[in-house]
């Protein structure tokens, strides 16, 4: 999950995915030897083109089922960009926003990624400086 602070307001960035057209985070598949910090980095940079800085002290894990023979386990960061160019992956998504967090509370599919939002609310709130991991 990637935000930044804009004013007093603070933002994620979201993409909207090519084929099923669901608004959500930037994720992916761990690939063999791969961390699963450095599968966020990758996948960030490579659906959004944004580099971004991870940050210490949230770590999130939601599973889910997109059919019954089919169980899912997605671990969630929270990170800052640190570089890059926004842009979107063609392959595989069609849009990618930064939107303010009301907005992405109402633009997001799933409960999962509203509840996720919620927790970055909540976890960011009152908290001037960040260590970085």
């Amino acid at each position: 999950i990637v935000y930044r602070r804009r004013g007093e307001g603070m933002q994620l960035l979201l993409i909207r995915h090519r084929f099923s057209g669901h608004w959500s985070f930037p994720k992916g598949h761990i690939e063999p030897g791969e961390h699963e910090n450095e599968t966020a980095l990758r996948e960030v940079k490579e659906e959004t083109g944004i580099d971004i800085q991870l940050l210490s002290g949230f770590r999130e894990s939601v599973e889910y089922c997109p059919s019954p023979e089919v169980k899912k386990q997605v671990v969630y960061f929270l990170g800052v960009p640190c570089g890059g160019q926004l842009r979107r992956q063609e392959s595989e998504v069609s849009e990618v926003r930064w939107l303010d967090i009301g907005r992405a509370l109402e633009e997001v599919t799933f409960n999962n990624d509203k509840m996720l939002i919620r927790k970055v609310r909540r976890h960011l709130g009152g908290e001037a400086g960040k260590s970085y991991v």
